[in-house]
């Protein structure tokens, strides 16, 4: 009988860089045994040679060389794995990076831990690092205090450090689902209860991490069928495109975006497959239709239960990747799946260094090189979208300038 594949869930690990999170990585590598063959040993060794404690921030410095140096390990290598499944840590170089992969499609973060120092509480540069989490509209958040220990494991300054995070998070929008007090040195509340802090009754970092539900496989979500090409073959019209998401069959009611018309699923054509009664999502497919619609490129055929947001306005997150900046009401053109319309950006709402995560300006004029703004985008005619958190295909878009790919962009409202 075939072994079932363990799930792979993608975090990634955001906050200041002095506040433990090198130590909370190499905690949860080692305390779930999955460390390469010999390396707990190794480090064990070095630690007792240099008269130190066990120190995880070296696990992690040693990893690190022996990736930049191509030996043992790679970036995509990089998880930790649990009875319930595997744990990516995507940890791009630098947030620039990391926030260019989320837009283009390169990777997606399903959870996030949020680390924060009980020592010394919320610092500037852990507001920016939290800023991401709201940027990609990442919903399953966990944050850590770190270093109880430092604090003799004082419950009241868990709790008021815990209010102070909280009171920024809500301003931000990011609605954590588990505060936890932890030591990632000690290993309090990483992969086991913390005896140190009786007055913690709830669940650890890792039981909070098994909690969190992958995204639903395409296939679970509602059907977005966007339209690439009508042929006439046969006698019959043939609408082609690929499913992104769901799933249709043989009968089913249709609905067609932005048009509004309504119809059914006549047929499924597919080369060589005569016959198919039903197709799912990654699929390209052909169908007919039980009634004769005006279908075009960029047309979107959808269920009538949960239906995409349809607006000639919309709010995204942008990265601007051109050396030549993006200025207010530039003409550009917008395209996401198969829909391709002019457009302006209208407001630049906020600008951010993307490696620092600092808010440059409000309400900018322009955004330059590596930027990333809170916009809103004015299209020539209505435009079919999705939360990117829900639907990836219909919630990400690119923006061109001419020929030139110039941002790329998350609708996350």
């Amino acid at each position: 009988m075939a072994v079932k594949e363990k799930e792979h869930m993608k975090i990634v690990i955001v906050g200041h860089v002095d506040h433990g999170k090198s130590t909370l990585i190499g905690r949860l590598f080692f305390d779930t045994g999955s460390l390469p063959e010999g390396k707990a040993e190794e480090l064990k060794k070095t630690c007792e040679a240099m008269g130190r404690e066990l120190e995880f921030g070296f696990l992690m410095d040693s990893l690190e060389e022996e990736r930049d140096q191509a030996i043992t390990i790679d970036t995509t290598q990089s998880f930790f794995k649990t009875d319930k499944r595997n744990y990516v840590i995507i940890d791009a170089p630098g947030h620039k990076e990391f926030i260019r992969n989320m837009v283009t499609g390169a990777s997606l973060a399903e959870a996030a831990i949020l680390i924060v120092d009980a020592s010394e509480g919320v610092q500037e540069q852990t507001k920016r690092h939290a800023y991401i989490l709201s940027l990609l509209g990442l919903k399953q958040v966990i944050v850590a205090l770190n270093k109880m220990d430092l604090v003799q494991y004082k419950q009241e300054k868990f709790e008021a450090v815990k209010k102070e995070i909280h009171e920024f998070l809500d301003s931000i929008g990011v609605n954590p689902e588990f505060t936890i007090p932890i030591s990632a040195k000690e290993g309090d509340n990483i992969a086991k209860k913390s005896e140190n802090m009786p007055w913690y009754d709830g669940p650890t970092v890792l039981k909070s991490l098994d909690s969190f539900n992958m995204k639903k496989r395409q296939t679970g979500n509602a059907l977005r069928f966007p339209v690439q090409d009508v042929y006439h073959i046969d006698g019959k019209r043939i609408i082609v495109g690929r499913i992104e998401s769901g799933k249709m069959a043989v009968g089913e009611p249709l609905l067609l975006l932005p048009n509004n018309s309504e119809t059914a699923v006549k047929s499924i054509e597919v080369f060589l497959k005569p016959g198919m009664k039903k197709a799912v999502a990654g699929h390209s497919i052909g169908i007919t239709t039980a009634d004769p619609l005006f279908v075009d490129r960029g047309n979107v055929f959808c269920s009538k239960q949960g239906q995409p947001s349809m607006s000639n306005e919309l709010k995204a997150n942008l990265f601007w990747m051109s050396k030549q900046p993006i200025k207010l009401n530039e003409r550009l053109t917008l395209k996401c799946a198969t829909q391709q319309v002019g457009c302006i950006v209208k407001e630049i709402k906020k600008r951010y260094n993307s490696s620092s995560l600092e808010l440059l300006e409000e309400n900018a004029e322009q955004l330059n090189e590596t930027e990333v703004g809170e916009v809103v985008i004015r299209a020539d005619k209505p435009v079919v979208f999705d939360d990117f958190n829900q639907i990836q295909e219909t919630g990400r878009f690119v923006l061109e300038r001419g020929l030139d790919t110039v941002a790329g962009g998350i609708i996350t409202k």
